[in-house]
């Protein structure tokens, strides 16, 4: 379909779908969801132009530590592992909300860039893994194979929270090498400095140094090590506890060495659960499940199936039937009106519209859906997943607690 005839219905106001949305509430944009920590962030910083919706401190320093893949309920059930964050939480420090809400979908691309907007993905417009470029008619990726003729600032072109702030206080990003000026970044998470560092330790000691400057400072500590633990092992894996264990180590380390008082806040971008092998599904082989659909994108809990004339209602609801009959009570089957109709993505901008798939499967229990004809074999080895709309994916940490500082001695 032309790109003129997506945006024209995705532009119209949405109806709602034939059946109702028997879904999880919205992710609670405005109130206590990941869009809030930056922007609260930097309005307990004095910042203008933000609001402190989750109730922070007032503060001179902020480090954000986003551990990737961390849910509130893995803290909570392997909390022997984290004798620091543990401490902390039975503390009681902090009168911040304990857990906030990820995005829909519960993806890295989605999460982190309402994170680093304060926007919903309906405006930001990074609405999955992977997603259709109306443009290219074509599926492109949000994450790290970014499609060489995608803008990363056209496609997300709102102000992120970095920019706005970098007026008012020093902001900088401790992460990774390879992110430092990658496709994702651009479009997300860009303004301020970046500080590079490979390891937990060499990422801490990069912190406390940038840091210590004088002058009020916001500054965005990125973990990774959790979430591809999961996804390779399991986030029941000795593997995964291993380095949620680290993830604990380096929180105890950024206290004893950032400026004494500094507000640290830890959070996630989504939670993770283990999918059995049986329960990772190739939906491309049952015909009925396809019938129609001109491209597959999303991610094995969340998938966004786009027709081939996304006007045609009937086409519409036979899809939708035929995945109500394979899967039961296993799925959620909506359209997008629907998704849109019920705030899962937040206000959703005319651009945004025709990226979002005309039909969406979530995973309600332990299940993966995969497209193999245009995903490789060893994506179905993934046992750590996210995507959809449960507690154990939607629900991630918040803790508050000011920095200790480095003991003086004498």
């Amino acid at each position: 379909m032309p790109e003129h005839a997506r945006t024209a219905l995705s532009a119209a106001r949405p109806a709602g779908g034939t059946h109702p949305l028997d879904v999880p509430p919205a992710p609670a944009f405005g109130r206590r969801s990941v869009a809030e920590v930056l922007t609260s962030a930097a309005a307990s910083l004095g910042v203008e132009g933000f609001t402190n919706t989750l109730g922070l401190p007032g503060a001179s320093r902020v480090c954000v530590v986003l551990a990737d893949g961390l849910g509130r309920n893995l803290l909570k059930q392997k909390s022997a592992h984290t004798p620091f964050l543990r401490s902390v939480m039975q503390s009681g420090q902090g009168e911040v909300p304990v857990w906030l809400d990820s995005t829909f979908p519960s993806t890295t691309a989605a999460a982190l860039a309402t994170f680093g907007t304060g926007l919903p993905p309906g405006q930001h417009g990074m609405v999955g893994y992977d997603v259709l470029d109306p443009a290219q008619d074509k599926v492109v990726n949000m994450l790290g194979n970014w499609d060489a003729n995608v803008d990363p600032l056209a496609w997300q072109p709102h102000p992120t929270v970095f920019e706005r702030a970098a007026g008012s206080v020093t902001v900088t990003t401790v992460s990774l090498p390879q992110f430092g000026n990658s496709p994702m970044t651009q479009a997300a998470l860009r303004g301020g400095n970046f500080v590079s560092a490979v390891t937990s330790h060499a990422r801490t000691a990069a912190a406390a140094e940038a840091m210590a400057a004088a002058g009020p400072a916001l500054m965005y500590f990125y973990v990774n090590e959790l979430d591809k633990a999961g996804h390779r092992y399991g986030c029941q894996s000795e593997q995964w506890e291993h380095q949620l264990e680290e993830l604990d180590a380096t929180v105890r380390r950024l206290s004893a060495s950032l400026p004494a008082g500094t507000t640290i806040l830890l959070t996630a971008d989504h939670g993770m659960l283990d999918v059995p092998e049986p329960q990772r599904i190739d939906y491309a082989a049952d015909p009925a499940l396809i019938e129609g659909v001109r491209h597959t994108a999303g991610e094995p809990r969340m998938v966004h199936l786009y027709l081939d004339d996304p006007a045609d209602h009937a086409a519409r609801e036979r899809l939708l039937t035929a995945w109500r009959a394979r899967f039961g009570a296993r799925v959620w089957a909506f359209s997008r009106e629907d998704a849109m109709t019920a705030g899962l993505f937040g206000s959703v901008r005319p651009a945004v519209g025709p990226r979002i798939g005309d039909v969406m499967i979530a995973a309600r229990d332990a299940l993966a859906l995969y497209d193999t004809r245009r995903v490789r074999p060893a994506a179905m080895e993934v046992v750590g997943q996210h995507g959809s709309l449960t507690k154990a994916e939607r629900e991630v940490p918040l803790l508050c607690f000011p920095a200790e500082g480095k003991t003086r001695r004498g």
